[in-house]
């Protein structure tokens, strides 16, 4: 039997998953948060103590963001301007949800790392799929674009306006329409924030097959949109795998109904596999049904400083390493270190490794820098963050404690910490999951998200540090190894487009040299869509052209992004 639930936003950076009788309790130990009402100051509508110190960019005293037409090289396309008769319309399709106050607007027309800003007049809040349908027939009869958003946490610039295109915000759909507590199913619509599912499914005994740092604010159409990975991909895979069905409406309002609760169906072409990552340019999702894992009966959690000049005593952590919770972090004196614990952990725990992270000394000095967060470790040049999940409490912790025996006593790792309480392994998780947030305060930043062989991944870093030099305050790197993803950032006190030339199509090329991907996982939204040819053949992104023009003849979906720049 179907039920609903309404799944509002909830702070980011606040659940925890802890191995203990309730561990899939969700807490806020971090901080006390409140998210008073939405405000010009904070991206994806962040407010509170939280939100004023992630988002402190964005106070009225910095300046404001320029414009993505200033900025880049960009030519609006020739689609319709919103007049005073479609505002009525609209009114009438979706009445008290159109937005026009410009103080509103601009959380919506600015994206997360305020580096893109676009100038719409408008913004849309429908509830369900046909409101969204009517939307799409008139805007394309119009020849009014369109930018579907979501939770506006994405780091490509596929998430705002370029120019004055509708914002469609699935913010409003946020339903849970049913859960099969025995195939664990998840099905609800769009607008359903991540983390809110993640409580959901969890006081079910199930979890969400991904987890992102900002899952208290991303979508989950987002989230399928962008075939978003994160920190558990190692274990449940791709999106293209946990999704089963899609509810997507098409540029022209049709209403294309794949929602589809089966394992198995083998009849035509699998349609849903196209709207996985097409970041909006092929149609709206609106629905989605996933997949749901059940939930781990233990969870480990072992965060390693691999560094030399500090014995952390191995009886200590053979025995913590039975204690149905518990963090380690410990050090390694370089990358070929890091390859090495990797070989030997996915060695040795096998089908209970669920997560293998990764962090340079320049990401610790961030964190340390800007969100005074502490080390619990000795300085080191890397650490590692591995998670496991299982279904036997004794059974995965030998096997962690195996493991940690072996790569201390091999010199690997030599220094450690281990957590046996909520708010310590909450604390180590952070050290991870808040770099990007410790990096939008070091100044601009260049991102980039590549996907490359694991023995070269750092390779990229090394090699930019060199070739930059002192125009650059920081080159960082950090990522999840176990999937190849290396997340590679440079900050700089302003943008500049010298440098911005320096770095590409540099990283894009030295990337496709090594056959790899420009991007793992962020998508390319509006600033890496010309680079999508250093990972696609010709004959690709005509083909990718093609289906564009057949399914949006007129171009109006989330324009400007994804597909490189035609003639």
């Amino acid at each position: 039997m179907a039920e609903a639930m309404v799944l509002c936003r909830v702070p980011r950076w606040s659940v925890g998953l802890w191995a203990s009788p309730g561990w899939w309790r969700t807490t806020c130990t971090l901080r006390a948060l409140v998210r008073p009402k939405r405000g010009p100051g904070c991206p994806g509508g962040a407010s509170g103590p939280l939100a004023c110190s992630m988002f402190s960019k964005v106070s009225s005293c910095t300046p404001e963001v320029m414009l993505t037409q200033e900025r880049y090289p960009v030519q609006r396309l020739p689609f319709s301007v919103v007049s005073e008769e479609d505002l009525a319309a609209f009114e009438r399709l979706v009445p008290g949800r159109v937005v026009t106050d410009p103080e509103e607007l601009e959380v919506s027309n600015v994206d997360w790392l305020r580096t893109a800003r676009g100038c719409s007049k408008v913004l849309l809040r429908p509830r369900t799929s046909e409101e969204v349908s009517r939307i799409l027939r008139y805007c394309h009869e119009r020849n009014l674009a369109v930018n579907p958003q979501g939770g506006n946490t994405g780091l490509v610039g596929g998430s705002v306006p370029v120019f004055d295109e509708i914002i469609l915000s699935t913010a409003l759909m946020n339903q849970v329409t049913s859960f099969n507590s025995v195939s664990g199913i998840l099905t609800c619509q769009a607008g359903c924030v991540l983390e809110g599912l993640s409580r959901y499914v969890q006081e079910r005994d199930f979890v969400m097959p991904l987890d992102l740092g900002a899952k208290g604010s991303c979508h989950i159409g987002g989230n399928v949109a962008t075939n978003a990975g994160g920190l558990r991909f190692l274990r449940y895979g791709s999106l293209h795998g946990t999704v089963l069905g899609l509810e997507v409406v098409l540029a022209d309002g049709t209403v294309l109904d794949c929602l589809t609760s089966l394992r198995k169906d083998n009849t035509g072409y699998d349609l849903k596999q196209l709207f996985i990552g097409s970041e909006g340019t092929l149609g709206v999702i609106t629905a989605v049904s996933i997949l749901c894992p059940p939930r781990p009966k233990a969870v480990n959690v072992a965060f390693l400083d691999l560094d030399t000049g500090s014995d952390l005593e191995m009886s200590m952590l053979a025995r913590l390493a039975r204690c149905f919770l518990e963090s380690n972090l410990a050090s390694c004196p370089g990358f070929a270190e890091v390859l090495q614990t990797f070989s030997t952990c996915r060695g040795m725990l096998g089908e209970i490794l669920s997560a293998f992270e990764f962090m340079d000394a320049e990401c610790m000095q961030l964190v340390q820098q800007h969100l005074h967060l502490a080390s619990p470790v000795q300085e080191s040049a890397f650490y590692l963050l591995v998670e496991t999940s299982g279904s036997s409490t004794g059974h995965d912790a030998e096997k962690l404690g195996c493991f940690l025996e072996q790569v201390l006593g091999s010199g690997l790792v030599t220094d450690g910490t281990v957590a046996t309480d909520e708010s310590k392994a909450q604390a180590l998780w952070a050290l991870r999951e808040r770099i990007t947030e410790a990096l939008s305060r070091d100044g601009y930043v260049y991102k980039y998200d590549v996907s490359l062989p694991v023995e070269r991944l750092y390779d990229l870093v090394t090699d930019l540090r060199a070739r930059l030099g002192s125009q650059a305050r920081r080159v960082v790197g950090y990522g999840h190894l176990g999937d190849g993803n290396l997340h590679l950032n440079v900050t700089v006190d302003a943008f500049s487009a010298a440098l911005l030339d320096t770095l590409e199509p540099y990283v894009y090329a030295w990337t496709a040299g090594q056959r790899g991907s420009v991007s793992a996982e962020h998508g390319l939204g509006f600033r890496k869509r010309d680079a999508l040819r250093y990972s696609k053949p010709p004959p690709a992104v005509q083909l990718m052209q093609q289906l564009k023009a057949l399914l949006d003849p007129k171009g109006i979906l989330n324009p400007y992004k994804l597909l490189p720049t035609q003639a």
